[in-house]
């Protein structure tokens, strides 16, 4: 597997893939996390210069938003991040399920460009709560986003005084 950042290109694809994710969680009980048009096309678009594509065999494996910089639905926190260093940032994960793995492929892919990471993922949101975990995140408390969602925070990285 390797990482390669998204284009216009693969705009299409995927928002074939986010519709396929969505499906998913709806049917694995967890409908609340992406609102209904969420993410939206617009905000992919916006967003392609930190888009950034899992491949495997030529293929599309997974897709991921990647960035290092401060995140403002982690300004406030129930709980306590493990520490204040600059971190980057994993959002909307999906697989194309073409292959085992490529999720935590991306993580440690993340972690190897910033040894500080900070994700979030919905309350009912199991399969990504077990990922994070077996990666060595830790439940650092919850967060409110700016869809107004109380998602469970997460960070990967040293632990420092605050």
């Amino acid at each position: 597997m390797e990482i390669r950042k998204a284009d216009r290109a693969h705009i299409d694809k995927i928002m074939s893939l986010y519709k396929e994710a969505k499906i998913f969680m709806d049917n694995h009980g967890n409908k609340d996390q992406w609102p209904v048009g969420y993410p939206s096309k617009e905000m992919i678009t916006k967003d392609i210069d930190k888009m950034y594509l899992c491949m495997y065999e030529n293929q599309i494996a997974a897709v991921f938003y990647y960035a290092i910089e401060e995140d403002q639905d982690y300004k406030e926190i129930e709980g306590q991040w493990l520490n204040d260093a600059p971190y980057g940032v994993v959002h909307r994960v999906v697989s194309a399920h073409i292959v085992k793995g490529a999720c935590k492929f991306i993580l440690n892919w993340a972690y190897s460009q910033i040894p500080n990471l900070k994700m979030d993922t919905g309350i009912k949101n199991i399969p990504m709560q077990n990922l994070l975990e077996s990666c060595g995140f830790k439940q650092c408390g919850k967060i409110v986003n700016t869809q107004g969602i109380t998602c469970l925070a997460y960070q990967k990285g040293d632990t420092n005084e605050i």
